[in-house]
């Protein structure tokens, strides 16, 4: 109930597997909307992470994964 104040960590950055997930962003051409996840190049699967609706969640996920560059899929 009177708990202190959490303090803002550093967001913790998460890893995957560069021989086998190419990071890519999945947009739809009705719509708009983008869906940044993980696409299996063995098998052709997306996996989603993250439903990104501006700049700031695409720039934080970015971020997450120490990306400088994303591929748009549509």
């Amino acid at each position: 109930m009177f708990g202190r104040k959490k303090t803002k960590t550093e967001p913790e950055r998460k890893t995957f597997d560069a021989e086998h997930y190419k990071p890519v962003l999945r947009c739809s051409i009705c719509n708009g909307e983008q869906v940044a996840g993980l696409k299996n190049l063995e098998t052709g699967k997306f996996e989603e992470v993250a439903l990104i609706r501006g700049e700031r969640e695409l720039a934080e996920f970015m971020e997450q994964y120490g990306l400088e560059h994303i591929d748009k899929e549509y």
